[in-house]
């Protein structure tokens, strides 16, 4: 593979991603059924005040989310997930000073989502949903592309591969390649190796500890853990016990590459991610 090389600064509609040390994404799920915050945020002002705690506390992207991708979700119509996701960008875009991903594999919420301000296209399909591609090309956002097999009603329902790693390399070189075809340059994509997503146990630790290895691609990459069943399966935990879990993922996963770490729980990751940075700048 020919890496290029990752560029410090990620334009993202109106305001730039840096790049040059890892970032902090607050997960803003606006559906009913999520696996962690179980539609909390489903409110407008609730999911604003959330939204601007986040922020307060450090997180650089705002990822607001209107149909869940835990394993088993129903999915949900498109004027559905465009109710929820719409409006929330708008405030957010109004109100504060943040740049908001939109975790969406639908092609008219990313359209409406770009136009009312969002900075970032979050896909966990990978823009294979029809018409997600040209959506996505002609927003001029960057795009988030994860690895997953199936949809997220299927993918836990054993999953294999004669070796996860270059399965997951593959099929993001894959997915480079359309995007590259349909006018998205490589250097307006992020990477997700897709933890969680149609991947065992084994599948994601294996995945984790090699995760260095996609730096090769020379993209930023995304990394995903926080709160995940991989956690719960390790420690024995329910989500709200999986917070030290969540922690020790976020410094490995800084350790090992990763640019931008997807959370719920902002303020104690911008900790880990600070006292990482200090320790990496010690003489």
């Amino acid at each position: 593979m020919s890496p290029v090389q990752t560029n410090n600064r990620l334009p993202c509609g109106s305001r730039f991603l840096d790049l040059s040390h890892p970032q902090v994404m607050g997960i803003l799920n606006v559906t009913p059924d999520s696996f962690s915050d179980g539609g909390r945020f489903a409110m407008r002002d609730a999911a604003l005040r959330h939204a601007e705690g986040m922020v307060r506390a450090g997180a650089t992207l705002i990822d607001v989310g209107g149909e869940s991708t835990r394993p088993g979700a129903a999915p949900v119509s498109v004027q559905q997930e465009l109710e929820r996701v719409a409006p929330m960008v708008e405030a957010v875009a109004a109100e504060l000073d943040v740049i908001i991903s939109v975790d969406t594999s639908t092609p008219e919420v990313m359209r409406e989502s770009a136009r009312l301000g969002a900075g970032l296209i979050n896909d966990v399909r990978s823009l294979q949903r029809e018409g997600a591609l040209q959506a996505a090309a002609e927003s001029g956002l960057p795009v988030c592309l994860m690895h997953m097999r199936g949809e997220p009603t299927t993918m836990q329902q054993s999953p294999q591969y004669d070796d996860v790693l270059d399965a997951v390399a593959d099929f993001l070189r894959e997915r480079l390649a359309v995007c590259a075809a349909a006018g998205i340059a490589a250097e307006r994509v992020v990477l997700d190796p897709g933890f969680g997503f149609a991947k065992t146990l084994e599948h994601n630790l294996s995945l984790f500890r090699r995760m260095p290895a996609l730096q090769a691609f020379g993209l930023p990459l995304l990394v995903g853990v926080s709160r995940k069943s991989m956690i719960g399966a390790v420690l024995g935990r329910e989500v709200d016990g999986r917070l030290y879990g969540s922690l020790a993922l976020a410094a490995l996963a800084v350790a090992k590459g990763a640019h931008i770490l997807r959370v719920h729980d902002v303020a104690e990751t911008v900790d880990v991610v600070r006292m990482v940075a200090a320790v990496e700048a010690a003489q």
